[in-house]
């Protein structure tokens, strides 16, 4: 005669079979660990490899190339892709304006905290001397 299925048993089976499952799965990991020529542990940790990374723009891209699959495959226009600007660019008359700019900058900021009673011995010896 045969017993029927009811619920609890299937738990109490279910449990059994994920216990001997844990067992199993420890003594693959320690025969695979011996296979290595390493000692067995007692839980093997799982490998951590170094993950790629992916720069935004070729996400950008992907994701990009993926909407045009989609909307190729559903028949829908796609619109047109943003026109991206391209870099500006300094010409050597602004860079040269630029520089020039700093260069009068800093030397009013060196002027101006240039005061006789401020610098070193020597500084204030050739002052006392311009002065006299």
């Amino acid at each position: 005669m045969r017993a029927t299925l009811n619920p609890e048993i299937m738990t109490a089976a279910i449990e059994g079979f994920e216990g001997q499952k844990r067992r199993i799965d420890a003594q693959i990991s320690e025969l695979r660990a011996m296979l290595n020529g390493r000692q067995p542990t007692a839980a093997a940790a799982p490998q951590t490899t170094k993950r790629s990374t992916m720069s935004a723009a070729g996400r950008k891209r992907i994701a990009e190339a993926q909407r045009k699959r989609w909307a190729e495959a559903k028949g829908v226009s796609v619109p047109a892709a943003p026109a991206t600007k391209p870099k500006r660019k300094l010409s050597a008359a602004g860079r040269a304006a630029i520089v020039a700019a700093l260069k009068k900058r800093w030397a009013e900021k060196r002027a101006s905290s240039r005061t006789p009673d401020r610098g070193t011995r020597f500084t204030r010896k050739l002052m006392a001397k311009k002065a006299a």
